[in-house]
């Protein structure tokens, strides 16, 4: 596997059309099961841990049990998509991820809710994993860095309005009507499919999951990433507990600030790196990460909380869009499911990680000590960052 396969860009000076049909159509998707998804990340742990006797084990399982289920379900989409297509592993994730959202209400039994976080993540696997193969096959080769950061910015703003919506709306509302805004966001979308191509033949041998995950090109800037995730996947579940209840108002701003941050982030990130370079912005990205989880470890700090999570939101912005550019430079385009696949991997199993393993560790150590030791924890995937600058100065993958 080479440093960069890509084919050359077509006549210079050509500057080739960014916003088509077909990517208005996927964006459509896009927004339906980004919004699904993220109304609810931040609810269902409130919902599960709304019985008496409960506490930060019980929101962790739920959360690691969605994305337990979404990096299952993220092995086995690109097989599925090179058998079935686009679009009918689309339309089914939409509907995994809407219809059991409808019913998560009807019992607070840690079984049901469990049952129902695996089947969301199963659909929400299949979504990112073949929307995002076919996503970077409609973005021009010379523009794909601001393409991802566009279609980053299109899913950012889902969870820019949906993880502060939504826990507003479960304490004002009522967690039926929130459940039921949810499924519709996701069902609704499915009416966009049709308008999407339904399979791309694409030059080259494919290239396998587990394959892929064996190449240090793709697996060392996959590392990377799943360590920021750990942070991602820690503020959504458990900021809202974390923080003193006398600060009105203060979870949901820091709910907004940190997907705001990220989606600003990555969309310099992307117009950067693809005149720049995407390997020079992921140790700088991976520091930001870090530095931002350990300025909300003050969690009784109002401003620290704001200023920490507006920090890892950039970080993290800029590590999403460094990292999946600089993994699909390294493939053809018959290894961009693959691609998808790892990079969504990377990020579910980190923040699935991060939600189960801070709230073991939070039970022991306190909230502000837990945010401090996984800011320690992140600073590790410094090594593989730079093995792979080492290895790309030297011409190697």
């Amino acid at each position: 596997m080479t440093s960069s396969v890509d084919p050359p860009s077509q006549a210079a000076g050509v500057r080739q059309r960014l916003v088509t049909p077909a990517l208005l159509m996927r964006f459509v998707t896009a927004v339906g099961a980004s919004s699904s998804f993220f109304l609810l990340l931040s609810v269902v742990p409130m919902y599960a841990q709304g019985v008496p006797g409960r506490g930060s084990d019980e929101a962790g399982l739920v959360t690691g049990a969605l994305m337990l289920a979404t990096v299952v379900g993220e092995l086995m989409t690109p097989w599925l998509t090179a058998r079935c297509g686009y679009r009918v592993v689309l339309g089914a994730g939409l509907l995994l991820l809407g219809a059991p959202a409808l019913v998560l209400t009807l019992s607070q039994d840690m079984t049901w809710i469990v049952a129902v976080c695996l089947v969301r993540g199963l659909g929400f696997a299949l979504t990112v994993v073949a929307g995002g193969a076919l996503t970077v096959s409609l973005i021009p080769l010379e523009r794909r860095g601001e393409g991802l950061a566009l279609a980053g910015v299109v899913v950012g703003v889902p969870s820019l309005v949906g993880l502060p919506l939504g826990t507003w709306l479960a304490s004002h509302t009522g967690y039926g009507p929130v459940c039921t805004a949810a499924a519709l966001l996701a069902l609704i979308s499915i009416a966009a499919v049709p308008g999407l191509p339904g399979r791309e033949v694409a030059p080259g041998k494919p290239i396998g999951v587990l394959a892929g995950g064996r190449s240090p090109a793709l697996a060392r800037p996959a590392a990377v990433f799943a360590v920021t995730a750990l942070g991602a996947g820690i503020i959504v579940t458990f900021l809202p507990l974390a923080v003193a209840a006398q600060y009105s108002g203060l979870v949901a701003a820091a709910l907004f600030v940190q997907p705001a941050a990220s989606a600003v982030a990555r969309w310099f990130a992307g117009r950067h790196g693809d005149r720049h370079g995407a390997d020079r912005l992921i140790v700088p990205g991976l520091l930001a990460s870090a530095a931002g989880i350990l300025v909300t470890a003050l969690t009784d700090v109002p401003v620290a909380v704001i200023v920490g999570v507006a920090v890892f939101g950039i970080g993290f912005g800029i590590t999403q869009n460094a990292t999946i550019t600089l993994m699909y430079s390294r493939v053809p385009a018959s290894g961009y499911g693959t691609v998808s696949a790892l990079w969504n991997l990377a990020y579910d199993a980190g923040m699935g990680i991060g939600a189960v393993g801070f709230g073991a560790m939070a039970a022991l150590t306190g909230y502000p000590w837990a945010f401090a030791l996984t800011a320690a924890l992140m600073v590790t995937a410094l090594a593989p960052a730079w093995w792979d600058r080492a290895a790309g100065r030297d011409g190697r993958s």
